[in-house]
């Protein structure tokens, strides 16, 4: 059992000793591990050259600057939590975790969005990267 796994148990029990009860499984929508969503998949098969184009600019972006593969996937993450968007934040998970990323490190930005997002949606972007690490152990 892993420290994130440990921890998401001890506070679950504390939570309901206080009477506070969460589920612990929920049915996630995204995509198993190495799965492309399917609208995605059909989208470049739809728009060959759009996809193409919007490929190379992700690509010319992700070179144009300093940071590391797996900075760069945990900033990409941040973006996506911010910007509260459910298939990113899958995404960027499962890029994170290809990167090298831990799961304490992708459970870290998150974390980080307390303050900045509020608890609630904080909470929701957790809660999504769970969906893929949870899969992926």
């Amino acid at each position: 059992m892993n420290g994130c796994e440990c921890g998401r148990k001890n506070y679950a029990k504390e939570n309901q000793r206080k009477g506070i009860f969460m589920a612990e499984d929920t049915q996630s929508r995204t995509p198993g591990p190495n799965k492309l969503p399917k609208r995605y998949l059909q989208f470049q098969k739809r728009y060959p050259q759009v996809f193409q184009a919007y490929d190379a600019l992700g690509a010319a972006t992700a070179e144009a600057g300093p940071l590391s593969d797996k900075t760069r996937a945990l900033v990409k993450l941040a973006i996506a939590a911010g910007g509260q968007m459910e298939g990113a934040v899958h995404s960027h998970t499962r890029r994170a975790l290809e990167a090298g990323c831990s799961p304490e490190e992708i459970y870290h930005v998150a974390l980080l969005g307390t303050t900045t997002l509020g608890f609630p949606t904080m909470m929701k972007a957790f809660s999504w990267m769970d969906d893929v690490v949870r899969q992926k152990e």
